[in-house]
């Protein structure tokens, strides 16, 4: 009897060591409308990334005033323009998603905390800039966005990607 125990509580410790999955961006065990607003937010990234700007912008609901204020030559309507002059040279990181997990539901917007992964994979973290030191403006890694319908029902991101001076 001893025995069997001493067996049984070995087996239960040993299960504690079995390797779990990582929390990928595509893996996820969230209701599928959450997941269904997770997915928009890793493609809309993913999108940046890839340089399609117009298909990214169609998964685009925030405001365009300070990608404006990044190409303050280009013409106000073409939103593929705006990205690519935000991304490529105005300092906006439109990298793609490591993580997205969600946080909460505010009303009808789905509240996710994402990382990033740099060009080389790795996580990409805000460093101070600007003077600062790391007290003063502690690095980030983990950046909050929303998520909502818009009015076609569509999700859409309303936040703009991580910007670095």
């Amino acid at each position: 009897m001893m025995q069997r125990l001493s067996i049984l509580l070995l087996i239960i410790f040993l299960m504690g060591f079995t390797p779990r999955p990582i929390n990928t961006p595509e893996s996820t065990s969230l209701p599928s409308i959450a997941e269904e607003a997770q997915q928009t937010l890793i493609k809309f990234f993913s999108l940046l990334n890839a340089k399609k700007y117009a298909e990214a912008d169609a998964l685009y609901g925030g405001s365009y005033e300070q990608l404006q204020v990044f190409n303050p030559d280009a013409d106000s309507s073409d939103h593929a323009a705006l990205w690519a002059g935000a991304c490529e040279m105005s300092g906006l990181q439109c990298l793609t998603v490591r993580t997205a997990t969600f946080k909460n539901l505010q009303g009808d917007t789905y509240v996710f905390q994402v990382e990033f992964n740099n060009p080389d994979g790795s996580l990409f973290i805000l460093s101070p800039c600007c003077g600062a030191n790391e007290t003063e403006m502690p690095p980030v890694s983990q950046f909050e966005y929303k998520v909502t319908r818009n009015t076609s029902v569509q999700f859409v991101v309303m936040d703009l990607p991580p910007y670095v001076p």
